[in-house]
């Protein structure tokens, strides 16, 4: 695909870095020739300096001939404007625009084609909202990602010494938990993929994902570890458009704190939340922290604009005894290094917010994509389409799909109506099935399980360099089209 990205800034760039390792024709357009001459240097694509709401730069770009837009500037007004001028001017078939504006948000009918001519919005800090308020819910996991509305979940959990299942084999799961069906999609140990099979044993220290009904993930968790108990007391560093969104969706089930140094910030806060406590004070304070009794928090969210803050109140707040810390750490080389026993989830919000664009990049009906492990592997929603005579997939048991080695087909959801063409969220896709819920069904795959037509079947992919592969796969002859 010949793609153009507008704004080389984190969310951009990151964009870029995934869909260049992929073959495709990317141009990234920004005001800032320093960051384009640090992308041409890393990457093999184009860049053009201007403004991406211009007419005449995206003319330079390409535009004439580009399939898709991504307009992920800082500026909301300048997505949108470029996603008109994309459409009214230059035909471009796809235009994807970075709205964080709430107030845009709110009025869908803007994005229609009489309008600003987005086809999809994502919010990213709503993304990433979802995404930390998850962990919240499940704080033993490392990942909680959401497939088919929220029916299925793939869960990241450590497996810690004492867990019932640590130590034996996959294939003793069924025994653990008769009533509840599972499956492991992949193992990581010591960062090394390894293809779960029924006589794999799980070690202290791997990294499982499985897959499973979103009703049942807490059974199956207590058997790879203890159990903590819920939170309830959070503490939120930094009050901005990150921390702000969650505080105001948490205060409704928990007790919230949240500290900004900002004095106009704090008033705007205090206005703004219902139930949550604001405080005024630096992040980093030990004597704040100690004060507000962080040894009695059971999440500490370091979500401020600076990585080197978010990283040390996170070690300070584990330190003072907070049983869980989550940091906000835009630089990918410091995830690598913080995320340990001391700072328990470092979050990308970049690659946290990439499976929302990925998702209408790749070829086929992709539904969901999740990007896992710093970009390196991939979890991915394909609904399959066609009848046994034109389709790779349909009509076939799961063991005769020719898969490449380390993929794993994880679930199947069967039911589900045509998904809505503007995703913003995951709450949105929920209202979308609301009608639907006593027809659908998930099917966890085993090796006899048949896919039929209009399945939405659930991928763990190992390694992204699979992809095409996986969409060729997907792919319905031209005789059936």
């Amino acid at each position: 695909m010949k793609i153009l990205i507008l704004g080389a800034g984190r969310v951009g760039s990151t964009v870029a870095e995934s869909l260049v390792s992929e073959a495709n024709d990317i141009t990234v357009v920004d005001v800032a020739a320093e960051r384009l001459a640090l992308l041409q240097d890393r990457f093999d694509l184009r860049t053009v300096v201007g403004s991406a709401s211009y007419p005449s730069v995206l003319k330079r770009a390409g535009a004439e001939d580009a399939d898709m837009v991504l307009a992920v500037t800082e500026s909301d007004e300048t997505n949108l404007a470029a996603c008109k001028i994309a459409a009214s001017l230059f035909n471009i078939p796809t235009k994807i625009a970075r709205i964080r504006a709430s107030d845009y948000l709110d009025h869908p009918e803007l994005f229609s084609k009489n309008n600003f001519c987005v086809d999809y919005a994502i919010c990213p800090e709503q993304i990433l909202t979802e995404y930390i308020e998850k962990l919240i819910e499940f704080p033993e996991a490392l990942q909680v990602l959401d497939f088919a509305a929220g029916k299925v979940s793939l869960v990241a959990v450590r497996a810690l010494q004492g867990g019932p299942l640590v130590g034996h084999q996959l294939q003793d799961l069924r025994k653990h938990v008769p009533n509840v069906d599972t499956r492991v999609a992949a193992i990581f140990r010591k960062d090394r993929p390894i293809i779960p099979e029924g006589n794999t044993v799980i070690e202290v220290g791997d990294e499982v994902f499985f897959i499973a009904a979103t009703q049942d993930i807490r059974v199956v968790m207590s058997e790879l570890r203890s159990m903590d108990k819920p939170a309830k007391r959070i503490m939120i560093a930094g009050g901005g458009k990150t921390g702000r969104r969650l505080a105001a969706v948490l205060e409704k089930d928990y007790q919230v704190r949240i500290i900004e140094r900002n004095g106009k910030m704090c008033e705007l806060l205090a206005q703004d939340l219902q139930k949550s406590l604001v405080l005024h004070g630096d992040v980093t304070d030990e004597e704040l922290l100690d004060s507000e009794n962080i040894a009695e928090m059971d999440v500490f969210c370091a979500l401020t604009n600076d990585d080197e803050n978010n990283i040390m109140a996170s070690l300070l707040a584990k330190r003072m005894g907070a049983r869980k810390v989550i940091a906000l750490i835009n630089r990918g080389i410091y995830v690598d290094l913080v995320q340990s026993d001391r700072i328990d989830i470092a979050i990308s919000p970049a690659q946290v917010t990439i499976g929302s664009l990925l998702a209408y990049v790749r070829q086929g009906d992709v539904a969901v994509v999740h990007s896992l492990r710093r970009g390196a592997a991939e979890a991915l929603e394909l609904v399959a389409h066609g009848e046994i005579k034109s389709s790779n997939i349909v009509g076939r048991k799961v063991e005769d799909i020719k898969l490449p080695k380390g993929a794993t087909i994880g679930a199947i959801v069967r039911g589900l109506p045509p998904k809505n063409d503007r995703w913003v969220s995951t709450r949105d896709v929920e209202s979308d099935y609301s009608e639907e819920k006593g027809k659908v069904r998930v099917i966890i795959a085993h090796h006899d399980t048949i896919i039929e037509s209009d399945d939405h079947v659930i991928l763990f992919v190992v390694n992204k360099r699979m992809i095409r592969q996986i969409e060729r796969l997907f792919q319905v002859s031209a005789s059936f089209l």
